[in-house]
């Protein structure tokens, strides 16, 4: 062992300890290798930063610019509508489905690319059905990487296979007596692939989900609910959907006296099932029996009323469930500017929720919290007003009150009209990279640079629609393998345990080869481990008279299996909006690991000659 290879496995133990344990967030590892790998001199300054323009993450960035293109104009939400009304509201359904198509997508185009794709409409879905992202983006994402096994095309290592075994057959005709090489099919490796997708689906069906985490929603990534829920959620408090009792008398809100006695506020009222909806209810707006009610409140509150008008409290949003979403509507804080036309008027004076269909929920003067008539209290300069709607209707009062706005207003104005401009766009990157064999980087940044230059989405929006985090966990692992590769650190081990095994069988041999594989796809590259495990492993099956192309196959097929590390691309993607720590990878990845590589071996001796 060289002092190379010392510093590499070093600097390899220093990434996954900070993984594991937290210690530093996932991309500040990324750039912490990027800086320390050329200090230590085992690669090069540009070695050191190449991960910054490699195909991988350049397709990364150009793909999530398509995704935002495709949600500014309700691509998304058509697709997000669709699964909903195939699955309904079963959270393992959805699972399903998504994973599935995903999947499917992934055995023709890159992994990244299928998961990246899909990551708005699994976002928006699980914000409408309030289902924990957690709970569907790691079977999405491990479904991608699997998916790419499905075909001969699915995924780098399997598209380089037969250039590699070619390779190898034209060096060692005395290995495989003089028999001339074959290449293997587009279909080769399907019947292990469909193994292998329904083995990882089943384990997240019946099993796997249950070690995935909540959504956990913290102050620093965007979560505006998290800091208002702290301001005001004892007092204002949470989104409940109630059912009135068929027994219930018709009363309007004014006579119910809902907010005098239980500081709670009805924000929509639907009748006939939903087909009726008011979102922004007047104290004349009637309740009769069998209505839905939407209504924010505190827990204790919403039980108490729910008591005493014999209401029913629904476990999650149902008639509501669409309103409730954070893609349609919020909460937010506007503050009364100076000489603003709100001052010295009521929000009753000013028709609030008849002209712009919002709720006030509060009014923050100095150090008082007004819950009560606040519809009638006169306004201030200075004041907080704290309001629930939809989104569009908060750009529209903004546009004609003098309020401002604490927070940016969610939800983008959709473009209806350019949808078909932006399928075309995704279209031709697709027909570039598959039709036409362009660079994948290069096709879907066409797309993207489309997207921009049409103004489906503008410039500023683009560069806000990357998340860098994943941008530069990747770029900074691709010279960790670079070093892994460059040192020998790879060779060596690999060598190494093949000296300790002796001369193994052709299933121990295929083990063997699975996770030496797998392990090198963890910690330097898919690519990487099948340029440098394909002869050593086709090597390895002449020697004991074993089937070199069944073993070259599963270096391609074992080169996906990394679930272990959020160190694949498909992984770092999901990390951030999952709101997963690499402890969730090991935790629920190494069953999956152990699944797929039993699967793998097991499934050679029954579709294939070893």
């Amino acid at each position: 062992m060289t002092f190379d290879m010392m510093i590499v496995f070093g600097l390899l133990g220093l990434a996954v300890i900070l993984f594991v344990f937290d210690l530093l967030r996932v991309d500040l590892v990324g750039m912490l290798m990027m800086v320390l790998l050329p200090l230590t001199g085992v690669v090069s300054p540009e070695e050191a930063v190449a991960g910054l323009s490699s195909n991988a993450v350049v397709s990364i960035i150009a793909v999530m610019i398509l995704g935002a293109g495709l949600n500014k104009t309700g691509v998304m939400n058509s697709v997000a509508a669709y699964i909903i009304k195939v699955a309904g509201r079963s959270e393992t359904r959805i699972m399903l489905i998504i994973s599935s198509t995903v999947s499917v997508i992934s055995s023709f185009m890159q992994n990244i690319g299928a998961a990246a794709l899909f990551l708005p409409a699994t976002m928006r879905i699980s914000r409408e059905l309030n289902i924990a992202a957690s709970k569907i983006l790691m079977p999405m994402g491990f479904a991608a990487i699997t998916g790419g096994c499905l075909t001969l095309v699915g995924s780098s290592p399997l598209i380089m296979l037969n250039d590699l075994m070619g390779g190898w057959w034209a060096n060692n005709s005395d290995a495989v007596h003089g028999e001339p090489f074959v290449p293997l099919g587009l279909l080769s490796v399907t019947p292990i692939g469909l193994a292998l997708l329904a083995g990882v689906l089943a384990y997240f069906t019946f099993f796997g989900r249950k070690l995935l985490p909540d959504d956990a929603c913290s102050l620093d990534e965007d979560c505006m609910d998290k800091r208002l829920e702290e301001i005001y959620g004892h007092d204002v408090g949470h989104s409940y959907e109630v059912q009135v009792p068929v027994t219930a008398a018709s009363a309007t809100l004014g006579e119910l006296e809902l907010r005098p006695l239980y500081h709670l506020t009805v924000i929509g009222i639907a009748k006939e099932g939903g087909r009726e909806k008011d979102l922004a209810p007047m104290r004349d707006s009637r309740i009769d029996p069998g209505d839905s009610l939407w209504v924010m409140s505190s827990n204790r509150n919403i039980r108490e009323a729910a008591k005493e008008l014999s209401w029913s409290i629904k476990s999650e949003h149902d008639i509501f469930s669409k309103e409730n979403s954070i893609e349609e509507s919020g909460v937010v804080e506007g503050v009364v500017i100076p000489q603003s036309n709100l001052s010295n008027h009521s929000m009753e004076e000013l028709r609030f929720r008849e002209l712009f269909h919002v709720n006030p929920l509060a009014i923050v003067r100095g150090e008082e919290l007004i819950m009560e008539e606040i519809n009638i209290t006169k306004l201030k300069q200075g004041d907080t007003i704290l309001l629930q709607g939809k989104w569009p209707q908060f750009r529209l009062l903004q546009q004609k009150m003098d309020v401002v706005f604490i927070e940016e207003i969610r939800g983008e104005e959709l473009k209806p009209d350019r949808i078909w401009c932006a399928v075309f766009f995704l279209l031709l990157s697709l027909v570039l990279a598959l039709g036409f064999k362009v660079k994948l980087s290069i096709a879907l940044l066409t797309g993207a640079l489309g997207m921009i230059l049409t103004r489906i989405i503008p410039a500023d929006r683009a560069y806000e629609a990357v998340d860098w985090r994943t941008v530069f966990l990747l770029s900074g692992l691709i010279p960790l393998g670079t070093a892994f590769e460059n040192t020998g650190a790879a060779a060596y081990l690999a060598n190494t345990l093949m000296d300790s095994i002796g001369v193994p069988g052709p299933l121990l041999l295929m083990l063997v080869i699975s996770l030496l594989t797998a392990f090198f796809s963890l910690v330097a590259s898919n690519v990487g481990a099948a340029v440098l495990m394909v002869p050593l492993a086709m090597n390895m099956a002449a020697g004991i008279g074993s089937n070199p192309v069944v073993a070259a196959m599963v270096v391609g097929l074992s080169a996906s299996n990394t679930f272990i590390l959020p160190t694949h691309q498909v992984n770092a993607l999901i990390m951030r909006p999952g709101g997963y720590k690499t402890k969730d990878y090991m935790k629920t990845g190494i069953g999956v690991t152990i699944m797929y590589t039993f699967i793998l071996v097991g499934c050679l001796g029954l579709f294939y000659t070893i």
